[in-house]
């Protein structure tokens, strides 16, 4: 077993195939390779993302959102909006 296989196996609830880690609608996918363009282009660094994702999803839990990306994939989706809007805005000019 790869030393990578066995990273995923520590974490469950990542959905998956046979080939490793998938995305559970297209949403998903555009979202992130979005976030991958903005950090390409300087917009943000990962550990930026990460850190920001993190705030936005303890946020939602706070406000009494399941800590479930299914149950609420609008919730998620602003939650990327919002993330991608203060990345856009924080590094171009207005």
């Amino acid at each position: 077993m790869s030393a990578a296989r066995a990273d995923l196996d520590v974490l469950p609830a990542i959905p998956r195939d046979a080939e490793g880690p998938v995305f559970r609608a297209p949403w998903e996918a555009q979202a992130f390779a979005m976030a991958v363009m903005l950090h390409e282009r300087g917009h943000f660094t990962w550990k930026e993302w990460a850190n920001r994702l993190a705030g936005e999803i303890a946020a939602a839990k706070t406000g009494g959102e399941p800590d479930d990306d299914a149950a609420r994939p609008a919730d998620r989706a602003a939650q990327y909006a919002r993330l991608t809007a203060v990345a856009l805005s924080e590094k171009l000019p207005l």
